[in-house]
């Protein structure tokens, strides 16, 4: 009697787990329907194809290709300039003139020329939008540690780099380039009157001229005799007459600091400020659209830039040698910033093992890794730090976006090693005070890139024009900025992820006294749930659309 009770008792308990699991699911179903839970609803298919292990098909196979398309494009253009170069390199004996070699460079021009008329509107919108857009009201304590975690890991990711360049000094001098040579000589500041200049561009007396103008600093050369000069009596760089006058070039710095000062007053102002800061907030949006198209132009650029460079290069071998130094460099400076300076800073204010929680966020940097843009990877980064690391919904979607926005510690990273790589290229000298702009101008410029994919060539651009190199000399690093863009991207969301962990950690005791929104409070509870399935072995049906495998 007990063997034929027993399949009636076991298919009872079927029907109990049965209804159990349709409870489950209709709770499931109704979260992934509320707003709280649409970016983690996005990551759905991505957990869903880890989980079943099946080959692509056909339709995910094309989607994939769509969405790498432009790097394989940018990759095709690098190989097309470099065949392009050398067979125009071997096709005649004589070197080419420069003429020819404009010729050939024409159609990169035009890309460079479309990359420096995005810098002001990107920027200034960018800044402003960002900036005037940080919503504090959650908790000033919170907003501030996140943004002053932000600001502090960047800075730091900046002197990384510069320490990192100056002391490997990956380029190695290829070819001097006379005219900026003989603008820097006649110039013969002193160090003290560079950062005077620094300090002085960033307040401008005129917005309009600060657009097309910088503030300078000129030494005029005594006018010595024959004898002073036999007998070696010349008076020192700080006793000569001094003359100012605007030189012609972007006032970058300045322009940061009146978006950065706007936007600010913005935000404060609320309701009053909102028209003004929509206005920035939709040129923003443009900006990028326009960026966006700029940017599938540059495969076309590239191969033409490239082919130029091996034309005017006198030695090949010499620019590979410098190229591949250059990469190590920016690959050594991230590697270090991303796993050992900021896992370090994450170890020391939590107290907690910080590689467990950049195992968790695994999923998260290969997908940047994969997409090389931090925006199209935040759904996923909002997930893993909820469901496998345990941060409150309330911190982590809040402090995600700004760091999506204003923490690009591995963008400016790239930008200081990559504007001080090309001066050694050139033989350009770089005063203190020229290496001080450039840290400031990378930092600044990562808070206002875009976070698309190769947005840092525009912000490079501006970066170089900070201390007056020519944006053509871009052409030097475009080989490989493909790939360094995927590297980069990936330590900016970890600086994104651990930014968010630690702020969470931080922010306890506020959390504690804060009302939980009813949409998150379900979340929170369904997430548990999630959980000891994990912890279990086991998972829910995937066809409730809902990651829960276990990294």
């Amino acid at each position: 009697m007990e063997e034929l009770g027993a399949p009636a008792t076991d298919r009872q308990e079927s029907n109990k787990h049965e209804d159990r699991d349709e409870e489950e699911r209709g709770a499931l179903q109704r979260l992934l329907t509320s707003s709280s839970a649409k970016a983690i609803r996005s990551v759905t298919d991505v957990g869903n194809m880890g989980r079943r292990f099946r080959p692509p098909t056909g339709r995910e196979a094309l989607k994939c290709l769509r969405g790498n398309l432009l790097t394989l494009l940018t990759v095709l253009g690098v190989l097309s300039g470099i065949a392009l170069g050398f067979i125009l390199r071997r096709s005649r004996d004589d070197p080419w003139t420069q003429r020819e070699q404009i010729y050939v460079k024409f159609i990169g021009d035009i890309f460079l020329r479309m990359l420096k008329a995005l810098i002001l509107p990107l920027i200034i919108s960018s800044l402003i939008s960002a900036i005037g857009s940080l919503d504090i009201s959650l908790s000033g304590k919170i907003g501030a540690r996140a943004i002053a975690y932000y600001m502090v890991t960047t800075v730091c990711a900046v002197i990384l780099g510069i320490i990192l360049v100056v002391a490997i000094h990956p380029g190695k001098e290829e070819n001097k380039d006379k005219d900026f040579m003989e603008n820097a000589e006649s110039r013969n500041v002193t160090t003290a009157d560079t950062l005077m200049d620094l300090v002085r561009n960033m307040f401008p007396p005129n917005l309009v001229q600060a657009t097309m103008y910088q503030y300078q600093t000129v030494l005029i050369v005594p006018n010595y005799s024959a004898e002073d000069l036999a007998e070696n009596k010349t008076l020192p760089l700080h006793e000569w007459k001094m003359r100012f006058k605007f030189e012609e070039g972007t006032n970058i710095m300045g322009l940061v600091v009146f978006s950065t000062v706007l936007g600010v007053c913005l935000g404060k102002m609320g309701r009053s400020g909102k028209p003004l800061l929509d206005f920035f907030r939709s040129l923003s949006e443009a900006m990028m659209i326009i960026t966006n198209w700029v940017v599938w132009f540059s495969p076309i650029g590239v191969c033409f830039l490239v082919a130029a460079q091996i034309l005017e290069a006198t030695d090949i071998d010499e620019i590979l040698n410098n190229l591949g130094w250059y990469f190590i460099t920016v690959l050594l400076g991230l590697f270090l910033h991303g796993f050992i300076l900021l896992p370090f800073i994450y170890g020391v204010m939590t107290r907690q093992l910080p590689f467990k929680f950049i195992m968790n966020m695994t999923q998260a940097l290969f997908t940047a890794f994969g997409t090389a843009s931090s925006s199209a990877t935040l759904p996923i980064t909002i997930d893993c730090l909820e469901t496998k690391n345990g941060v409150d919904p309330r911190v982590s979607r809040f402090v995600l976006p700004i760091g999506a926005t204003i923490n690009m510690d591995g963008t400016a990273l790239y930008e200081a090693v990559a504007a001080i790589f090309i001066a050694q290229v050139r033989g350009l000298p770089l005063s203190l005070g020229n290496i001080v702009a450039i840290s400031i101008t990378a930092t600044a410029a990562s808070i206002g890139a875009a976070g698309i994919p190769q947005a840092g060539l525009v912000t490079m651009v501006m970066v170089l024009n900070t201390v007056g190199l020519p944006a053509e000399y871009v052409s030097y690093i475009i080989p490989v900025d493909w790939l360094l863009d995927r590297f980069r991207t990936t330590i900016n969301v970890l600086g994104d992820s651990l930014g968010a962990g630690l702020v969470d950690y931080i922010s306890k005791a506020e959390l504690q006294n804060m009302p939980v929104p009813a949409s998150l409070e379900l979340e929170r509870v369904e997430h548990e749930k999630l959980n000891k399935q994990d912890k279990a072995g086991t998972s829910f049906d995937p066809d409730l659309e809902w990651h829960t495998t276990p990294m």
